[in-house]
């Protein structure tokens, strides 16, 4: 692997005729299409498995039709639209989410750079084309997915439409800073943002091996960035009916529903093309077998380990509960972001190091000096913080304690972080409670209870 930045040949891209072109972008689509089918079946089958359950198996040979049998059917729903929508966003907003899904898969390399199959006679890639911001680009069309999903849920004109959208751009805004992060340590190993240069880059060794925390940060940011389970907090069903999504129906809905699944296949794409080798084939293979990685070899490796990444996806929302929406904002926010940034630091500072000559003991004694100092100044500080902060907490609970207000504006309100509820009433004895239901006194200071039974003539005597 060269130290220096590569030098991205690209002239292969753009010689195609127009004819070719269209039948690579057809491809790309139907490629899409397909895989969210199978995915969608496949998901139901794997969750039912995982459940003890049957699943799908009515529509087609073991239900595979399943997917296109309700497809058909959203199609041939009514289409309904409420009346405190603002109608042309409400109708542009699935086409804003689902357009941009399909756009990111034509940067992908589905094979070798170079001439390696024939289309028709025509030589040509298995790519529809590349860019030398190939990655930028990816980024840039995700994002504007984000803005599907947030004008669905204005413009439907409904309460928790609106916070599912404002709950999803919170929530892909944060997670796609982490995910840039992770994107940049791969920029510095592979030297490039071109996609089909990155996977050639990853000839000796993947770069899930060379940068695993990169590939750790990634996955965790994936499944936040299409808004799947534990991370499918814009949909949530307990709390937000159905989410920004809540007012459509028809095609309409499938439209947000095929977004999502093309999504899954997407961000499956870049993972499969950034850290596991693309097109190639795994190691035990390619050692002994010189032509796994030419002809049409290459689109089966890189379909098996989408697939695995889309397995992934399904055994997740079978095995993990939805987290908290405060506990989704915080592992974004407090966890990955930073560590990205310091494994981001560490990536650039091992680069620079091999770019000047270092060996890679040098390299790593470096690396785990300034660990060692970090997280001694890390121990320092929390001591010397946390003597400090004891005592105004204290302070501070007692306040919080002593200002809470069960009524406030006029209905029960819980509780804030740090304050209490008023103790409760001990419930009375059960002599006492006896004495009340046989007509005595309800209460201490009515008198005692071994007195009179009369209010009256123990006040009299």
């Amino acid at each position: 692997m060269s130290p220096h930045l590569a030098a991205e040949d690209l002239s292969m891209f753009g010689t195609d005729p127009w004819w070719l072109v269209v039948v690579k972008a057809v491809f790309c689509f139907a490629f899409l299409m397909v895989t969210v089918l199978f995915a969608i079946v496949w998901e139901r089958k794997v969750v039912a498995w995982m459940q003890l359950r049957i699943g799908p198996n009515r529509h087609g040979p073991w239900g595979l039709l399943q997917s296109l049998a309700d497809g058909i059917k959203l199609m041939l729903k009514e289409d309904v639209i409420v009346k405190r929508a603002d109608k042309a966003v409400y109708v542009l907003a699935p086409v804003v989410a689902a357009v941009p899904a399909f756009m990111a898969i034509a940067v992908i390399p589905f094979g070798p750079a170079g001439n390696e199959i024939s289309i028709f006679g025509h030589r040509t890639a298995m790519q529809l084309t590349d860019l030398p911001i190939a990655m930028l680009f990816i980024l840039a069309v995700a994002s504007v997915g984000i803005y599907g999903i947030v004008l669905a849920g204005w413009s439907s004109g409904s309460t928790y439409p609106l916070l599912g959208g404002l709950r999803s751009c919170a929530q892909m805004i944060s997670y796609e800073i982490a995910m840039g992060a992770a994107f940049a340590s791969v920029f510095l190993y592979s030297g490039s943002m071109s996609t089909s240069e990155i996977v050639a880059q990853q000839n000796d060794r993947w770069y899930i091996v060379l940068l695993p925390v990169s590939f750790i940060l990634y996955i965790v940011t994936m499944v936040g960035e299409t808004n799947r389970a534990p991370f499918d907090m814009p949909e949530s069903e307990g709390d937000l009916v159905g989410g920004f999504n809540t007012e459509y129906s028809s095609i309409k809905f499938a439209m947000f529903m095929l977004a999502e699944y093309v999504n899954m296949v997407t961000v499956s794409a870049v993972a499969t093309t950034l850290f596991l080798g693309g097109w190639r084939a795994p190691w035990p293979i390619s050692t002994f077998w010189e032509g796994a990685n030419h002809g049409w070899w290459p689109l089966l490796w890189f379909v098996v380990k989408v697939q695995l990444l889309l397995f992934f996806f399904i055994w997740l929302r079978g095995t993990l509960p939805r987290v908290r929406y405060d506990q989704l904002m915080k592992l974004g926010w407090k966890v990955l972001i930073p560590v990205s940034l310091v494994w981001l630091m560490c990536v650039a500072t091992v680069r620079a190091l091999r770019n000047e000559g270092y060996d890679f003991t040098d390299i790593a004694l470096y690396i785990a000096g300034g660990v060692l100092v970090l997280l001694l100044l890390s121990f320092l500080a929390d001591m010397f913080r946390d003597k400090g902060d004891k005592g105004a907490e204290a302070d501070r609970a007692d306040e919080d304690r002593a200002a809470f207000d069960p009524m406030a504006g006029g209905f029960p309100v819980p509780p804030l972080p740090g304050q209490q509820l008023p103790p409760v009433p001990r419930r009375r004895p059960r002599r006492e409670r006896e004495l009340i239901v046989s007509g005595g006194p309800d209460t201490q200071s009515d008198g005692p209870v071994s007195g009179s039974t009369d209010g009256k003539e123990a006040s009299d005597g």
